[in-house]
């Protein structure tokens, strides 16, 4: 679940959202308060417009509001969330591409690759003097990287999600997203060299 510093941190993400699909106004500003800057930055990592983020970002609340199923069986909001904002995501992405007659990407071997998974560190007593700037380098540099590593990476290491949460919303097998997260991590650790230690001691979500 999303941090929450309001009256309603104790109140999980699917009970908030039943409030807010039902007109509660506060209960929708407390799940738009959780979720909206992670989406932002998610949906923009795909098209690097910020009017455009905004506009799905919001659509894709308006979507989470307007579906007709039961809250109930909503197996986890954020898994879901992001789900919703990607694909929308991509599909303008798909748009953009058709209109420019552009392909639409390369193939990839991910499997059988050794996985490289970074040492988790505690944060050192000076952790956080050059968080702005070490984070700025980071995103521009996960830029740089092929959408299907940028995206992987970004949802394990900057938004903290389990392996299995991260297959569900890439529609990609487990052993795909561990391969992009490995492989993402190689490009962006040589792309930052020593900055990269740095940013795995860091939380910069």
């Amino acid at each position: 679940m999303a941090q929450s510093n309001g009256p309603y941190k104790t109140i999980d993400d699917v009970a908030l959202y039943k409030g807010a699909r039902e007109g509660d106004d506060r209960t929708f500003d407390e799940i738009m308060g959780r979720y909206q800057g992670r989406l932002h930055n998610f949906v923009f990592g795909f098209v690097r417009d910020d009017d455009t983020t905004y506009d799905i970002v919001q659509e894709a609340f308006l979507r989470m509001i307007k579906f007709k199923g039961e809250p109930g069986k909503i197996k986890k909001f954020s898994t879901w969330a992001y789900t919703i904002a990607g694909n929308l995501a991509k599909t303008e992405l798909r748009r953009r591409k058709r209109w420019n007659c552009v392909p639409i990407g390369h193939h990839w071997q991910e499997e059988n690759e050794a996985f490289y998974e970074p040492e988790s560190k505690e944060p050192g007593p000076d952790a956080g003097v050059d968080t702005r700037h070490i984070g700025t380098v980071v995103e521009e540099c996960l830029s740089g990287l092929p959408d299907i590593f940028r995206e992987a990476v970004e949802l394990r290491d900057i938004d903290g999600l389990a392996y299995d949460e991260i297959a569900e919303i890439t529609d990609a097998p487990l052993g795909t997203v561990k391969s992009r997260i490995n492989r993402g991590r190689i490009r962006l650790k040589k792309k930052l060299g020593r900055l990269y230690e740095e940013y795995m001691d860091t939380d910069l979500s």
